[in-house]
């Protein structure tokens, strides 16, 4: 199986950088793998974004259907999906808690000078992010590959605790948008549609 390719699947069209952050990998391992795979059509780069054709879709589908059979896996990550399925609408709340804030009851952007509000919202994340720890283990114990979403949500957290706000839900590197790959990963892995 590919990292790249089903790194871009899972992230749809993304620059060298993120991509071979997102699949633990050099900048000149994920170059030379991206450079193959185009030539084998499998992606493509747009204004400076690499991204999964069709055909790459299709691939990845028959690859990561061969890699959940092959490990015997189905049953472990179908049962770690329930259990991320539970705190995927809290996790939801959360980025909404921290985007908006209450104010007279009326929902307003949050301009992060409430500290205590902001506290609060982000020990909210940390208590989620150690049940999401669990979900994470039990899907690396699977499928070794999802084990580096664990290192990701864990970063983007600490990112967020040293003070990087955005780090949380409003950045390319957020918690919210590795969960929402993770998520997507998921789908994938188990051949689902979102929805």
């Amino acid at each position: 199986m590919s990292e790249v390719l089903h790194t871009l699947r899972c992230m749809g069209f993304a620059e060298l950088s993120r991509i071979a952050d997102a699949a633990a990998l050099t900048g000149a391992e994920t170059e030379s793998e991206l450079i193959d795979l185009a030539v084998d059509g499998l992606v493509t780069r747009q204004m400076g974004a690499w991204g999964p054709t069709d055909a790459g879709r299709a691939e990845d589908t028959r690859r990561t259907a061969a890699e959940l059979d092959a490990a015997g896996a189905r049953g472990a990550v179908d049962a770690a999906y329930g259990k991320f399925l539970t705190l995927n609408p809290e996790l939801l709340d959360l980025c909404s808690a921290w985007q908006l804030r209450p104010v007279d009851g009326v929902p307003v952007p949050n301009d992060h000078h409430d500290t205590a509000y902001d506290a609060r919202v982000l020990s909210l994340f940390g208590e989620l992010d150690q049940r999401a720890e669990v979900v994470c283990a039990h899907l690396a114990a699977a499928l070794p590959r999802f084990a580096r979403y664990r290192e990701r949500l864990g970063a983007a957290l600490d990112r967020a605790r040293a003070g990087a706000l955005e780090e949380l839900a409003d950045s390319l590197t957020s918690y919210h948008v590795v969960w929402f790959q993770l998520h997507e990963d998921l789908l994938v892995t188990l051949g689902r549609p979102r929805g």
